[in-house]
This record gives structure tokens, sequence and C-alpha cells, in this order.
């Protein structure tokens, strides 16, 4: 690209208000004829140069598309092209750095509409993630969804429903109950406006095209809804801020609440519990069984127990600790013998070592439910099972969820799961 003897200056506002502009922007917009301004800001923009006494000023009206690129490529002085907030931050600047020289470009950044949003919401923002679904699919802000990221400053496209959708997604992503939704408009500017969305109302009409959206997670879990019987939405329960995956998906948590065969009165082992929502629930479905969670993970006690608090459960016991150090040292001190035993997450060596040991204290009908992603792993723990004298049932799950997209539905995929149920024959 040839450099020319001119320069543009792309300057970021956040306010109709000229006074409020810095003092070196006020005097580019006074010295500079050419000035680009977009559409939907150009009446009140316009307002500036026509109270000015030097209002001989050569105004384009941009849509942000080629008619701008060529607009400027055609001008041989000095430009002054009006942007919001900050140009190179989802905006106008990334276009103009693929057309124009660097040498040519001069940025003039305002605070972004999210810094402008977080502060009059009174929210820190340095762990929020910005997501821009102007003209793109909502693709980044699912995963960013399921991962359960604190804090989504959402760029909407104004000429699409993405309110709507949204909306929809969390619903079929069942996080209803995880956010705060907030509708920020006109930010800066004098029709400012913010509008805390209710995830079952009717969403307000006439919202301005300057707009964002903003998820918070919410602080305080205060679910006032009614459980189903069984299957429990991911989002009520509570898991690792750093690991989002560490909770069993309800439609693997289904299968394997099948295959247990839970009884009225049984002892379930919940081994390598992570989250603990399978043992959790099987004892929301056999409220008289004694439930033992386990996983040797930093932090599952009270993650366990604040997702018992949420379900209104209350385990026998929560071991922070090794399953191995458990068999070994204080197997006989008191605790009861399971007759259900789910093995989670824990390493190969780990699940081996622990159906060998308990297979010495379970007996006839007694189950173990494995659930496993390596299909190498499974043909391993079939052979000691059936070496062990139990009954092999092995089920494939492989979910796809429906997801709303601009154009209709699309299926997600989550990973398959593996379940292997091991009844003991005598």
């Amino acid at each position: 690209m040839k450099v020319k003897n001119r320069k543009i200056h792309v300057v970021g506002i956040n306010s109709f208000e000229f006074e409020d502009l810095s003092s070196s922007v006020k005097s580019l917009l006074i010295n500079t004829e050419n000035i680009a301004i977009p559409q939907s800001y150009f009446d009140e923009i316009n307002i500036w140069f026509n109270k000015s006494e030097n209002c001989n000023k050569n105004l384009f009206s941009s849509a942000s598309n080629n008619d701008l690129i060529n607009w400027l490529e055609n001008k041989k002085s000095d430009v002054v092209l009006i942007s919001r907030g900050d140009p190179l931050w989802f905006g106008i600047g990334r276009i103009l750095l693929e057309h124009f020289p660097k040498e040519e470009l001069f940025f003039y950044p305002n605070i972004t509409c999210v810094q402008l949003a977080f502060k009059k919401l009174k929210k820190p923002w340095q762990s929020v993630k910005c997501i821009s679904i102007h003209g793109r699919e909502t693709d980044e802000l699912i995963k960013a969804i399921k991962s359960r990221t604190d804090n989504l400053a959402i760029i909407p496209d104004p000429k699409k429903s993405n309110l709507e959708l949204i909306r929809r997604n969390l619903l079929e992503l069942q996080f209803d109950n995880f956010y705060e939704i907030w509708i920020c408009e006109e930010l800066g500017f004098k029709a400012e406006k913010f509008t805390e969305l209710k995830i079952n109302e009717e969403l307000p009409k006439d919202i301005s095209d300057l707009h964002i959206i903003i998820l918070f997670k919410k602080e305080v879990f205060n679910y006032k809804g009614t459980y189903p019987l069984f299957g429990i939405d991911d989002s009520l329960f509570k898991t690792f801020d750093d690991r989002p995956n560490l909770l069993t998906k309800k439609e693997i948590r289904i299968q394997i609440l099948a295959d247990l065969e839970l009884p009225e009165n049984g002892v379930i082992w919940d081994i390598g519990a992570g989250s603990g929502t399978i043992g959790l629930e099987a004892l929301k479905l056999r409220p008289k069984s004694t439930l033992y969670s386990i996983d040797k993970r930093f932090g599952t006690k009270e993650i366990i127990s604040e997702n018992a608090r949420r379900i209104d459960v209350k385990p026998e016991q929560i071991y922070e600790k090794d399953i191995k150090e458990l068999l070994e040292r204080n197997l006989n001190e008191g605790h009861k013998f399971p007759n259900r035993v789910v093995i989670g997450g824990c390493n190969k060596k780990t699940k081996i070592y622990t159906i060998k040991k308990l297979s010495n204290f379970m007996v006839k009908g007694d189950i173990i439910v494995i659930p496993l992603i390596n299909v190498e792993i499974l043909q391993e723990i079939k052979s000691i099972f059936i070496e062990l004298n139990y009954q092999i049932n092995i089920t494939l799950v492989q979910i796809q969820k429906g997801l709303s997209i601009s154009e209709g539905t699309r299926f997600e995929p989550n990973n398959p799961v593996f379940i292997i149920k091991a009844k003991k024959i005598n």
C-alpha cells in the first residue's frame, strides 16, 4: 500500500456533547475539512458544525462499508473519521488497517462501551470475556456459556434479534438460572439506559441499536423452582470455577442412576465424585439410603456440601481423600460396605484397585457403574469384571443438543461416554 501525504485521524467518542471532547480532538475537528460520521450519529454530530463559525466542512455519512473506503481513498488532505469508544476494539480500526498503511492512520481511543457498562453497574471487569456476534454466528458465545464464564460482554448485531437468540441459547443449555442478564443502551449518551432482563419475561420493545448485553454469573444461588424427580439441570449445581467440566452431565447422570438400580435402603459410594452430582441425586431419589462421597481433590468437600444444600439432601460422609487411603486404612472403622458404587474421576490404576478391593465385600446383586471415555480402558476393565464374576452391560451415550442459531437449529455434540454396569452374580 502506497503511503499518501495525508493523515486519517480515527476518533472514538462516548458523548454527543462537543465540550466533552479533549482539547486535541476539538482542535482536529475544527481544523480538518473532511469528516466521516457514522449514519447513526450524523444528525447529532452535524449540530457541532452548524453552531461553529467555521462550518465549511465536507461531511460524509458513513455506513462503514466500501463506500467509506472509497471516500477515504479519494481524499488527498487530512481526514477525521468518528467512531464509537475505542476504534481498535471490535471497531472500524481493523478494517482501516487492512486498507490503508499504518503510517497514515492515527487512533484516538475513548473508553469502550464495556468499561462504561461495568462502571455504571459497579462491577469489576478485569475477568470479563468480550464476544462480538455482530455479523457472526454464536459459536464462541455458546462455548463461553458452556464453560461457565463468570462475566460475558456481548456486542450484538442490531439488524438481528440477538437478544431473543441469547435467551433461547441459555434456556437450551439449561443456564437460565446461572446468569443475570443486563441490556445496556446508549452508553455515555443522554438516553443511556440499563435494564435487567428476567429470563421468562417479555423482551423490552424499541431497544436502541447502540446496545450491548452483559451476562453476570449470579453471586448468590437462590433457586425457587421445583426440582424434577430426577435429571436436575447441570446449571443448578456448583462446580470448580477453573474446572467447570468436573461435573457429570445430566444425560450421563440419568443413565448412571438408571443402571444403579437404586434400592430403597442402599449404601452408595460415589468415588471420584467431583461436584458430587451422581451420589447426591441418587440420595434425592432414595432418601433412606446412605451416601459416602469420596474425592481427593482439594475443595471438593466444600462444593459437594453446597450442592447437597441446594437439593436438600445430606450425605453420611464427604471424604476429601484418596480412595486408596480410605480402603487401605479405614475400611473397618465403622463404614458401611456399599452395595452400589460409582467410580468416576480417577485414573485407570485407581479404578482397577478399587474394583478388586471392593469386590471382596460385595455380594450377589450389588452393582458397580463406571463412566469411561477411553475404549481401551473399557476393554481392560470389562475383562477384570468378568474374572471377578460380574454380569456386564455396556452403554454408549452420545448426546447432541439442539441450539438456536440465526437461521434455525444446529445440533451441538457432547463427548461420547461409555457406561459399564457390572452386577455381582454370586
